[in-house]
């Protein structure tokens, strides 16, 4: 079984018993998530193949089965269902728990409009880096939709994807080479900042919390309409 195989199924398989669980009974909001979780990765899969055939990013045979679509690895699509299944768990996880453990609004905004500027200054000075720059235009393209909106979701996503960024950070360390010889998932520096927390471009944070937060938007518009 190929290393990034078992990440995959390690990441999914703790969330997806505790679905189950009697009090938070997360399978009853599945239509939501899984739909949500779909339709996110579409974009997301089209925009990794993009990159794959470019050569910003790519992956390591020896820790991948001999299989690809795209020429993604099988492996790399799973990582679209199970690392946001159970990132996303993770997030109504600690709200069902944690109820009132969340940011006033004034604090969200004021987050948000700082987030929303150093991206927009980090975009303006890298317009010829691909990763930084897509990645960062779809991360202030989401923050400025909450902004507008009055997403009320960021009050408790700052503060849940800080416990996600734990995992995050194992999984994505040892994608990128922490613990291991080599990488499963290589990157062109000359299309990123060139700057690692460890062994992880910075990049991949702004590009896990469009993921989820993407995904929590879909699904709470979803909950109206399946529940």
């Amino acid at each position: 079984m190929s290393l990034y195989l078992v990440l995959n199924i390690a990441s999914f398989i703790v969330p997806f018993v505790y679905s189950f669980e009697k009090k938070m009974r997360f399978i009853k909001w599945w239509k939501s998530v899984f739909l949500s979780i779909f339709l996110v990765a579409f974009f997301f899969l089209v925009w990794d193949v993009i990159f794959t055939k470019m050569g910003v990013w790519g992956f390591n045979i020896a820790y991948h089965v001999n299989f690809t679509i795209l020429g993604l690895p099988l492996e790399e699509i799973l990582f679209f269902i199970c690392i946001p299944y159970a990132s996303i768990f993770t997030h109504y996880a600690v709200g069902y728990f944690y109820p009132n453990l969340q940011l006033s609004k004034n604090v969200t905004n004021y987050i948000t409009i700082i987030l929303f500027l150093i991206s927009a200054i980090v975009l303006i000075f890298n317009t010829n880096k691909w990763y930084t720059f897509i990645n960062l235009l779809v991360f202030a393209g989401l923050l400025v939709y909450a902004f507008i909106t009055k997403n009320a979701i960021l009050q408790k996503f700052y503060i849940t994807f800080l416990v996600i960024l734990i995992p995050f950070f194992i999984v994505n360390g040892i994608l990128t080479g922490s613990f291991i010889h080599d990488e499963v998932v290589w990157y062109n520096d000359n299309e990123n900042l060139g700057i690692r927390l460890f062994t992880i471009p910075i990049e991949d944070a702004f590009y896990a919390f469009s993921m989820l937060f993407a995904n929590l938007i879909l699904i709470e518009k979803f909950k109206k309409v399946f529940n």
